[in-house]
């Protein structure tokens, strides 16, 4: 299959145009078109990234120096993930949210283990805080925010929000639109309004992982195969946030249970209590497990700490399994010991010892 690189951008629903750095543009025809042009951090005009002391999730990777100080605008997955890094580095880190608390998708005991270890490590984090304006001088830079306050660091880091690529791809020829962050929207089959048009990946906005996007493309392939097939679910797409200690998640949170008025118990293994994490001293985090006390049921899986994002995908093939998923599978299986995977059967007893 040949490769064509370069610029490209939609001449009409069957027909690509491709324009290399240099020489002329060539056209590809197909009867499908998948759109999977990415996204890039989100640039507000009122911010100068073109000054050194100023950058986003991606120039930050070539910044030349060691910052003593440095304020990440945006406490999202990204904002989060660098606050981490930057303070575990021994960076003075302060971390300004738009919002009340971090993470709000995700459990709220997973959000506040978070922040609290955040701080612990040395972060400060500033809640419910809004743009003003920015100062970038030579030798530092000062955030001004809505309420007043300054905030002095050697640089900056605007992490709120990121754009999909989709500017340049002449959308208007086939009657697209994007909306105002450059994100496509397509139904459950990654069909955009053109149906032979299809958008995957970052362009369509959440949840806008990487294990997400190859999934995607391939469900779009798929559907182009046989239209027939059964809608992705995205509920089973596990959340991976690379934080120290780092997090992952699949299914409900108990706050959407408790609007749900959907009986729940939970059931916790702090890691602690495992053998595996006191050999590896690594004993920060836990697994909780949010199940149906009547049909007993796995509703959702939430895990905090090394190795969340590995530990996570033994939940998430419970909770696929129509066969399989009953909060009871873990207490009736046997897992090597010591492992962290064990955490499963502790954190199953503890939430079934809680049914009355």
């Amino acid at each position: 299959m040949p490769i064509y690189s370069g610029e490209a951008r939609l001449i009409d629903a069957n027909t690509v145009e491709v324009q290399p750095a240099s020489g002329k543009a060539q056209r590809v025809t197909a009867t499908n078109i998948v759109i999977a042009a990415g996204s890039r951090p989100y640039h507000p005009p009122e911010v100068d990234f073109t000054h050194p002391r100023v950058c986003d999730s991606d120039s930050i990777l070539r910044y030349p120096e060691h910052p003593f100080s440095v304020t990440i605008y945006g406490a999202g997955v990204i904002g989060c993930e660098y606050a981490s890094i930057f303070t575990n580095l021994g960076v003075k880190v302060t971390l300004v949210n738009t919002q009340d608390r971090l993470l709000s998708f995700l459990d709220d005991e997973i959000a506040e283990a978070l922040s609290y270890h955040m701080r612990e490590q040395g972060c400060v984090i500033r809640h419910n805080e809004q743009f003003k304006a920015l100062e970038a001088r030579e030798r530092d830079v000062v955030l001004h925010l809505e309420s007043g306050r300054k905030i002095k660091s050697d640089l900056l880091l605007w992490a709120n929000g990121r754009t999909g690529n989709s500017d340049k791809l002449n959308l208007e020829a086939v009657g697209l639109k994007s909306n105002s962050r450059g994100q496509i929207a397509a139904n459950e089959h990654y069909q955009t309004g053109v149906p032979n048009i299809y958008a995957v990946g970052d362009i369509v906005g959440p949840p806008a992982l990487a294990s997400a996007a190859y999934v995607q493309g391939s469900h779009a392939a798929q559907h182009i195969l046989d239209p027939a097939i059964e809608p992705h679910r995205l509920d089973m797409i596990p959340s991976g946030i690379y934080t120290i200690p780092e997090i992952s998640s699949i299914g409900r949170t108990e706050r959407e249970l408790q609007e749900a008025k959907v009986p729940y118990e939970v059931g916790h293994c702090q890691f602690k209590a495992l053998a595996r994490a006191q050999m590896s001293d690594e004993r920060v985090g836990m697994l909780k497990i949010i199940f149906h006390a009547e049909t007993l049921e796995v509703l959702g899986v939430h895990c905090f700490g090394d190795r969340a994002s590995e530990i996570v995908h033994i939940g998430q093939t419970v909770m696929a399994s129509k066969d399989l998923n009953d909060i009871r599978y873990f207490t009736n299986t046997t897992f090597n010991y010591p492992t962290m995977a064990e955490a499963y059967r502790v954190a199953a007893y503890n939430g079934i010892n809680r049914l009355t």
